[in-house]
């Protein structure tokens, strides 16, 4: 039987743009123990919140609580320092380290919504390979749902952002991704629960490979 073609097959791509948590690494554990601690102290409903911090800027998190007399640049900085110190459980997400290791330097990059040290740190831990374009939350006055990331990450990378194909799992992650008019791949390898989407879904990157496509662009192919 002939390999089940994926998504987007006959589509060539300028660039692939991943997000980082949930999407080539899964960091919940290490993510939930540091915001879970963060919200006992704050007095939050644990099952409620942390599904809120998924996909998003720490301050941006923070600040759409409007808890009072809290500093919300500050308390995100505290977080950050804290899930830099704590990798515990970090992994890559199934087949990603191969999939992304085959792909040529300048045709991908990674858009997250973690300060860039804690990008570099996950990335560490996780045994994944760098790229040469990383837009963080360090590089946007707005963090994702808003397109600034994606945009950013296509401009360095010298193409459109509506020539691109974005792997996300989050979604702020996809309505910043839907923004910027690209294409989209939802990574489910760290989903619970079905996501509803009109995107295609790929559980990981274990059946998937990136060929050559016209004009030094790329394609998705099976594995």
């Amino acid at each position: 039987m002939a390999p089940i073609p994926p998504p987007y097959a006959d589509r060539p791509f300028a660039a692939f743009l991943f997000d980082m948590d949930g999407t080539i690494l899964s960091s919940i554990a290490a993510a939930e123990r540091v915001w879970s601690a963060w919200a006992r102290r704050h007095g939050l409903d644990l099952a409620a919140f942390l599904p809120t911090i998924h996909g998003r800027r720490a301050v941006e998190t923070i600040r759409q609580l409007a808890l009072p007399g809290i500093d919300a640049q500050a308390e995100a900085d505290e977080i950050t320092r804290l899930e830099i110190d704590d990798v515990a459980g970090i992994e890559a997400i199934p087949g990603a380290a191969a999939f992304l290791a085959a792909l040529p330097a300048d045709r991908w990059a990674i858009v997250t919504s973690a300060p860039r040290a804690l990008a570099l740190r996950r990335i560490a831990a996780a045994g994944l390979p760098l790229p040469a374009v990383i837009v963080t939350a360090d590089d946007v006055v707005n963090g994702k749902p808003a397109p600034d990331c994606f945009r950013l990450a296509a401009q360095r990378l010298g193409v459109a952002a509506e020539a691109c194909l974005v792997f996300e799992d989050a979604p702020a992650g996809i309505a910043a991704a839907e923004a910027a008019g690209a294409a989209i791949v939802v990574i489910t390898a760290t989903h619970t629960h079905p996501i509803a989407t009109p995107h295609p879904q790929l559980p990981g990157y274990d059946a998937i490979a990136a060929t050559p496509g016209p004009g030094g662009t790329l394609q998705l192919a099976p594995r």
